[in-house]
């Protein structure tokens, strides 16, 4: 693009953020001062300051052409909201001036009777209140300054997903800060989790997306035969980028650079027409965010080109699906990773404390992880080919770590293990040291080095959600630790023995090998580890006496406001599964088996004339086909008569649960027989009858 050949990315990165640079050129020192303090300790701001910082956002903002602004926020839609406000107010003599306040930047009151709050509010109360979040900088989008901010309740429950990130993230910064002062880090003062995302996502062109309903309504293609070629031969798994697909990389970083977005690793992944883009490292909180950005951009930078981005976890049965790996990690303050292990892991104490706080959390909230990451579209995903973790929830570490805990485990002296060099057995290549591990891309949750790689949410997913579960299941980990060696007469023999015994305990959670085998289940069953597969059976955990406990002992939410998402969770699966099931039946009853019904009576057709021609002339094709597409259709026509009856017979069942379970078991399953006999269809009929685009020239339009 022209902008990147005129301005360095330097000068690109940040510039639509009103980040700390900008602050620091347009506040006043003192109020600069006091909003770092805000930020980085949880500081309430005094009105006169936020009466400050409001009139330097509005004149950096209009500035940079901006009209209006809007308090941008999260709520449990899975995707953010705005309400725009332009910075007119009326003067004196007629005319108007551009205001901003304090009390405007640090409070908005959006209608909140339309979003969902399972059972929090009722309909006609329609008060709500966004709250702005400091520790996320405003930005520019499209002209309108944006304020990042909490959602919540009049009552004061929250409504968003921001808010109760924000508590998990502080809970853990509680617990963590006692852990760092029993070791004599009492200069500490913040203790935080970051979190890089992996973003996957397919690009189609948009003249197929146009012409299939199952794209356009639910994301995902209801039907759908694969094609001679797939990803079989790994040929587009880092492949050369194809031009409209680099044009369009380019055009999103740079949107992300001026967003102050670390846009840093793209790719071509291992389906036809599927990519990646990685984010460096930054305050779980932060990362949040900006993922959700990222998905709003891609979408809109893809039509650009004339493409349609599908972030569905499975826009096509048969190839891989789209997946959100979430690399989280534990720092202080200063940038001190506490899950590097260094030269030696088995000295490092503190690390090794921290890694069994994530080994046991993980562990003793496997069902809570495993719900965060649980949805009617990433449940086709983690339940289908060998492309994402399965539903078991389990934990790589490699060979030295796990020598280590058996080691610590058995009181026995860990010899070490030597670094050797990597031989590839070419002269002229460098040699570089071996890695102590290999990584394993089937585990849901990998130590790679010096974080924990979550491999299981789904591409189209917020993932605040699961790094709430992730920061209060650490973080009881750490109380419980906290407990008892602060009450310690001897630090280093009650840390040994604290050690031992979680090792002891949670060791079952660590699993090797592979996790696609079909010897895996087996084992974990043996292990009692669960296999949820899908939301209906994850979302009893709301209700479990000690992930409640769990989550009002540390204040990330309410009993209620666990309730309260269980409802919406529930609700939300079943709601998705009417659109798709709506949607088959009507491409199956107005568009399949009428294109369906033209090809067979034309072949029919032609059978009797060439009959009329001449009773020796063979019409074994002809009959043949007839006859085979002919019960065929008879049996889409069944299998589609079923669906309708079942979805019918749902919308009758009450209860939020019910109702999820009887989608799950007996709508899905019928989903999938008319699908099935459709699919079989579309490799009969002539291609010219069939009345949308084929996986073939899906997955292969984009040139």
């Amino acid at each position: 693009m022209e902008m990147s050949a005129e301005r360095p990315i330097t000068e690109i990165f940040g510039s639509n953020v009103f980040n700390e640079s900008a602050m620091q050129k347009r506040l006043p020192e003192e109020v600069f001062h006091q909003l770092c303090r805000a930020k980085n300790e949880g500081k309430r701001l005094s009105p006169e300051v936020a009466d400050v910082v409001a009139n330097a956002m509005k004149e950096w903002a209009i500035e940079k052409g901006a009209t209006h602004f809007t308090h941008w926020f999260q709520p449990m839609t899975g995707i953010t909201a705005e309400k725009h406000d332009s910075f007119i107010s009326p003067a004196d003599d007629g005319g108007i001036i551009m205001d901003f306040s304090g009390k405007e930047l640090i409070q908005g009151e959006p209608d909140a009777s339309s979003f969902p709050s399972g059972g929090l509010r009722a309909t006609f109360e329609a008060r709500g209140y966004t709250a702005w979040d400091p520790t996320s900088y405003a930005f520019l989008k499209d002209n309108v300054l944006c304020i990042p901010t909490a959602f919540c309740s009049y009552g004061g429950e929250a409504l968003d997903m921001k808010t109760p990130l924000l508590r998990s993230m502080e809970a853990i910064n509680r617990q963590g800060l006692r852990i760092m002062k029993l070791f004599g880090q009492k200069d500490v003062k913040a203790i935080r989790t970051t979190v890089g995302a992996e973003q996957e996502y397919f690009l189609i062109d948009r003249s197929v997306y146009d012409k299939r309903k199952d794209l356009i309504y639910t994301g995902r293609t209801l039907f759908g035969a694969l094609p001679p070629k797939g990803q079989e031969l790994s040929d587009h798994y880092f492949g050369t980028l194809k031009p409209r697909v680099a044009a369009f990389m380019k055009d999103l970083d740079e949107e992300m650079w001026k967003l102050g977005i670390m846009a840093k690793t793209e790719h071509n992944e291992a389906a036809p027409g599927q990519h990646e883009l990685a984010c460096i490292y930054t305050t779980a909180n932060i990362a949040a965010d900006n993922n959700q950005l990222l998905m709003e951009i891609m979408q809109k930078v893809a039509r650009r080109y004339d493409m349609v981005c599908l972030l569905h976890e499975k826009p096509f049965e048969g190839v891989n699906g789209s997946g959100k790996h979430n690399n989280w990690s534990i720092c202080t303050d200063e940038g001190e990773n506490l899950l590097e292990p260094g030269d030696t892991p088995y000295d490092n104490a503190r690390f090794l404390l921290f890694l069994c706080a994530v080994i046991q959390a993980v562990d003793d909230y496997q069902d809570v992880l495993r719900l965060s990451v649980s949805s009617e579209s990433n449940d086709c995903r983690t339940c289908g080919m060998n492309e994402a973790p399965p539903a078991i929830i389990s934990m790589f570490i490699g060979g030295e770590l796990e020598e280590i805990l058996n080691a610590i485990e058995r009181d026995e002296t860990y010899g070490g293990a030597d670094h050797e060099e990597f031989k590839v057995g070419v002269h002229v290549l460098p040699k570089f040291p071996k890695d102590s591990t290999d990584r394993n891309r089937t585990s849901p949750m990998a130590f790679t080095g010096n974080k924990f790689e979550f491999r299981m949410p789904g591409s189209l997913q917020s993932i605040s959600e699961p790094n709430i579960a992730m920061n209060t299941a650490v973080a009881e980990s750490l109380r419980q630790y906290a407990d008892v060696l602060e009450q310690a007469e001897d630090f280093e023999d009650a840390l040994h023995q604290l050690l031992k015994r979680v090792i002891a305990a949670h060791k079952r959670i660590i699993f090797n090998g592979n996790n696609y085998g079909p010897e895996w289940e087996k084992e974990a069953a043996r292990r009692g580890l669960p296999n949820l597969k899908s939301l209906p059976d994850c979302a009893p955990a709301y209700g479990k006496t000690k992930n409640i406990l769990l989550f009002t002992r540390h204040g990330v939410y309410t009993e209620a406001e666990m309730r309260a998402r269980y409802e919406i969770k529930l609700s939300t699966y079943s709601k998705l599964m009417t659109v798709e099931a709506l949607t088959m039946l009507n491409m199956a009853r107005r568009e399949i088996l009428p294109a369906a019904s033209r090809f067979s009576g034309d072949l029919a057709s032609q059978a009797n004339a060439k009959r009329a021609l001449s009773s020796e002339i063979d019409c074994s094709y002809e009959l043949s086909f007839v006859t085979e597409i002919s019960s065929l259709i008879a049996q889409t026509r069944t299998n589609s008569d079923l669906l309708g009856k079942a979805v019918k017979d749902a919308k009758e069942i009450e209860g939020s649960y019910e109702k999820a379970r009887f989608f799950r078991d007996v709508v899905f399953e019928r989903m999938g027989a008319l699908r099935f006999s459709a699919d079989k269809l579309e490799r009969l009929v002539d291609r010219a009858y069939w009345p949308f685009p084929v996986y073939g020239e899906i997955l292969f339009s984009v040139k």
